[in-house]
């Protein structure tokens, strides 16, 4: 049975990597797929755990052949998914978790309409911005610039399936684990996992238990 594609966005600074990371680590079944950029690394960044570390040219070349499953320019760097990191995990049953913007998810969802999506949002703008200068990571142009782009990123939130206001952390993670499980009790998907029971159980005639 061919395993969930989940797809996960968010503007910068609204908590989703954290939210994603604890959710992981509690559900073991979804792995995470680790996206290309061509970005370089924040402090702390590591190549092959959080990202793929390319160079803009090695980038572009990717993208000639082929090789991603989906991709975008977002603040004027490169990122992306290669499809060796997702399809073969998705052919062997196993679910996925895609983090990437708006721009990627729509990508996604015309190649995979079936594809979870979920949305994270800040509980205020305030908050947003108050979020970003905490993480002590970026210039301040480079805020300046991301709290430019989150109102934009956070209109196309109704294209998401799911929407998960990051007010409480606990609780955001609460929600997302909770979307998993429901996921997973969707009518097709009981229906592949438990095909000998569901066959079992409706074996025999159907007068076999009138009175």
């Amino acid at each position: 049975m061919r395993g969930t594609l989940y797809i996960v966005a968010a503007p910068s600074g609204a908590g989703k990597s954290s939210i994603v990371n604890a959710c992981l680590a509690r559900d073991r079944d979804i792995c995470l797929s680790i996206s290309f950029t061509s970005r370089a690394p924040r402090p702390g960044e590591r190549h092959a755990e959080h990202y793929h570390f390319i160079g803009a040219d090695e980038f572009r070349r990717m993208i000639d052949a082929g090789d991603f499953f989906e991709y975008a320019q977002v603040h004027g760097d490169w990122k992306g998914t290669a499809r060796q990191s997702v399809e073969p995990q998705l052919a062997a049953g196993r679910d996925v978790l895609l983090e990437i913007d708006w721009q990627g998810a729509r990508q996604v969802r015309r190649q995979v309409p079936e594809a979870v999506s979920i949305f994270i949002l800040p509980p205020s703008r305030e908050a947003l911005e108050e979020r970003m200068r905490k993480r002590g990571q970026d210039s301040e142009e480079v805020i300046r610039q991301r709290l430019a782009a989150a109102r934009e990123e956070m209109s196309h939130h109704d294209e998401f399936d799911y929407v998960i206001v990051n007010e409480d952390f606990a609780t955001a993670v609460d929600e997302m684990c909770a979307i998993f499980v429901a996921s997973r009790l969707r009518r097709p998907q009981q229906a592949g996992r438990h095909a000998a029971l569901i066959a079992a159980l409706l074996a025999g005639s159907a007068g076999e238990y009138a009175p």
